[in-house]
């Protein structure tokens, strides 16, 4: 059972989510910048990260993904989440991340445009 309030006995305490699109030929760059960032999380606490690339991903009628990322031709759209025990590590990990100098944007090679990501923190309810 998931206490809603703390995400007491989940597996998954809280959860960053994100989604951004990344021009498809920058597949490669992104997914060894994916690996990089993904590195510093687990340094700060996180338990799991993942970095899922589009593959069966339908047009909507009213609103989907692509829209979702203002998603342009030639771009593909990543579904990304970050694990962590509780929302406090998650905030302390945070803290200590914006201060480590692997986190520094380098603008001349970045896959992606970072003014069309998504992203937010999430309390599981209910995880099965």
């Amino acid at each position: 059972m998931v206490d809603d309030a703390k995400g007491g006995d989940s597996k998954t305490g809280y959860a960053d989510g994100y989604i951004v699109p990344v021009p498809e030929a920058n597949k490669e760059a992104y997914r060894e910048l994916a690996q990089k960032m993904s590195g510093v999380f687990l340094d700060y606490g996180a338990t799991r990260v993942v970095e899922a690339w589009a593959d069966d991903v339908p047009d909507g009628k009213v609103t989907d993904y692509a829209r979702a990322a203002h998603k342009k031709d030639g771009e593909a759209v990543v579904y990304s989440w970050v694990e962590w025990p509780d929302k406090e590590t998650r905030t302390k990990g945070w803290e200590k991340m914006m201060a480590d100098e692997r986190m520094k944007p380098d603008p001349d090679n970045t896959p992606f445009d970072g003014a069309r990501m998504i992203y937010g923190g999430f309390a599981p309810i209910v995880e099965a």
